[in-house]
């Protein structure tokens, strides 16, 4: 087989023929490209900056509320297991639970939305898509908090939970509370890259969608990373039962928490995965065509 290489000469290369079928197999089978990944989230980000305000807020108000899972979720584990050295191992394998029900429901998460809808703007840069990304951003974490806040009052202020779950939930909430801002900054970058790396996988892949998001979610929550929604369930908690002022809990946690996954998401998984994308695409432009 003849190949073009960019000096426009022919190399000769062993390769087996295929069958039609063999070949469409083997493109099956091929990895997906950066190119195609990014074509798929572009178009889905473009289809979410048009969706009417009310369905965002009540996608967002949901997935508040569903994040609250992972705090349940770790709950109950730290209730009911013993004070051991490996328990935090375990504990951690509740925190994936909320964003399995937010993902795989295709509710609106702040967090997933670092990726999505700037990858459009980033394609088209122009002020009507930059005011589209700021309306859906605002509107999602508007509602993602009063999901968590709603969240977090039930789980405080009603018998729903055993006194003993409680007891783990205020344990849990005075650990993710003990942060410094810088601290809290820091550990939202690596978050927000995560979950929005999670997003990209899931175009990326046909693997099981679970083990993709349970395996990067479970990486945040032993790590102690800070997520803005799923650590606000948390935090809140300390307000709803009168540990914690919500003023404090805003200054010390919600606030760097924000700026941290904001700079993990847009950065280092939007930024970082569009430039690939651009410069292959002028790579790809500035080839020469080899003359026949």
């Amino acid at each position: 087989m003849l190949i073009d290489k960019e000096d426009g000469k022919q190399e000769d290369i062993i390769s087996p023929e295929l069958t039609e079928r063999q070949q469409q197999e083997a493109e099956e089978r091929s990895t997906v490209s950066a190119v195609v990944i990014h074509e798929a989230i572009r178009a889905d980000g473009e289809e979410e900056l048009q969706r009417p305000a009310s369905a965002l807020a009540w996608s967002g108000f949901a997935a508040g509320l569903s994040m609250g899972f992972s705090f349940v979720g770790q709950a109950l584990l730290y209730a009911n297991l013993p004070d051991a050295p490996w328990r935090p191992l375990v504990v951690a394998l509740g925190y994936p639970l909320g964003f399995l029900i937010v993902i795989l429901g295709r509710q609106q998460l702040f967090t997933e939305n670092t990726l999505t809808p700037i990858i459009p703007l980033f394609t088209r840069r122009s002020l009507p898509t930059l005011w589209r990304v700021a309306r859906l951003w605002t509107i999602v974490l508007l509602a993602n908090m009063v999901g968590a806040h709603l969240f977090a009052w039930i789980a405080g202020n009603t018998p729903m939970f055993s006194p003993e779950t409680q007891g783990a939930m205020l344990a849990l909430a005075r650990h993710a509370v003990n942060v410094s801002f810088g601290t809290a900054v820091l550990r939202g970058i690596f978050a927000g890259w995560l979950i929005a790396m999670v997003v990209w996988m899931l175009v990326a892949t046909k693997a099981d969608r679970v083990l993709i998001i349970g395996a990067l979610t479970y990486t945040v929550g032993l790590a102690g990373f800070t997520h803005i929604i799923a650590g606000a369930v948390e935090v809140l908690f300390l307000v709803m039962v009168g540990v914690k002022s919500w003023g404090a809990v805003a200054w010390g946690y919600l606030i760097p928490t924000l700026i941290g996954n904001c700079i993990g998401g847009v950065s280092l998984t939007a930024a970082v995965n569009h430039a690939q994308v651009v410069a292959g695409m002028s790579s790809s432009k500035n080839k020469r065509v080899p003359e026949r």
